[in-house]
């Protein structure tokens, strides 16, 4: 049965669809998203033009929130055959696939424009190439074709300070790129943890994902690795002069925790370790840029 572009394909009022269409944009993942490019904004410059954070922020949200819907789309199929997914809006059936896609490019094509128009066209091309990065890239290849797609794929997740920074400075320098290395490095530790705790559900929808291909030791061993490199990414704004000790002090404690965490997951001993590792790691990524904020303006202030 050919699917209507205004309607979904089976009844509901207007507000559930209204509530299936914001279920596409992933906004928990774009919050956290848009608090790593307000620091990045906030690092470049002490009081950013306010109308460069209001549009920057909204390009960048709407840019998010279009790859997220783009991600429904491609993985409509795979995520009705995994629990964690299956009742999505397109997985489920409750919106129909033009709707979803027309909602999807209208999103992409927005942020980008706005970005393009009121902030700078640095920020916009490298908002569209995250974009399709994550959105084709990543979903559309990678997920599919490789154990080491969260790798791969990172560097797109890992975008958000660099436009932040970009935003305000229009230019590209090394504070930014240290930025987006701490979530790079920080993506495969958090998401290969999740990856540990749905393992089956990828391997009966057949997903390469790295517990599938390797197994759950090999994985839980790339956890404890890749953590700490993490952690070794996280000291480099220290190192390099970019924070303080304040950073230093606040970094070192969440670092202890989270390795706490991958270690517990590396032993393999407890099963819950991995789903509580990774609700950690958003804690511990948000902290992390916390407090590269607060020791930046401690430090205006001393001086």
């Amino acid at each position: 049965m050919r699917e209507s572009l205004l309607l979904p394909p089976r009844s509901g009022s207007h507000l559930a669809v209204l509530q299936d269409l914001v279920a596409l944009c992933k906004w928990r993942v774009v919050a956290v998203m848009l608090v790593c490019s307000q620091v990045g904004m906030l690092l470049a410059a002490p009081m950013p033009p306010l109308s460069t954070v209001i549009f920057g922020q909204l390009g960048i949200a709407l840019a998010a929130a279009g790859a997220a819907a783009i991600n429904h789309v491609v993985d409509r199929r795979l995520d009705a055959l995994m629990r964690r997914t299956s009742r999505r809006p397109l997985a489920s059936g409750r919106l129909s696939l033009p709707l979803a896609l027309t909602w999807a490019m209208a999103l992409s094509v927005s942020g980008i424009a706005l970005l393009a128009l009121m902030v700078n066209t640095l920020t916009a091309w490298l908002t569209l190439a995250s974009l399709i990065g994550y959105a084709l890239v990543y979903t559309l290849f990678l997920k599919r074709a490789t154990p080491q797609n969260i790798v791969i794929g990172g560097v797109a997740g890992a975008a958000p300070p660099l436009l932040g920074w970009t935003s305000v400075t229009g230019t590209l320098g090394p504070e930014p790129l240290l930025l987006m290395l701490i979530i790079f490095a920080w993506t495969p530790p958090h998401f290969w943890a999740l990856a540990i705790h749905k393992r089956e559900e990828y391997a009966q929808a057949g997903v390469p994902m790295l517990p599938v291909t390797h197994g759950e030791a090999f994985t839980r061993l790339q956890v404890w690795l890749y953590g700490w490199l993490t952690v070794a990414a996280t000291l480099l704004p220290f190192a390099i002069g970019m924070s303080g000790w304040l950073y230093l002090v606040g970094v070192s404690v969440l670092n202890v925790r989270f390795m706490v965490w991958n270690l517990r997951v590396w032993r393999g001993r407890d099963e819950q370790a991995p789903i509580r590792a990774f609700w950690f790691s958003i804690r511990y990524l948000l902290g992390v840029f916390l407090l590269l904020l607060a020791d930046h303006y401690l430090a205006m202030a001393w001086h």
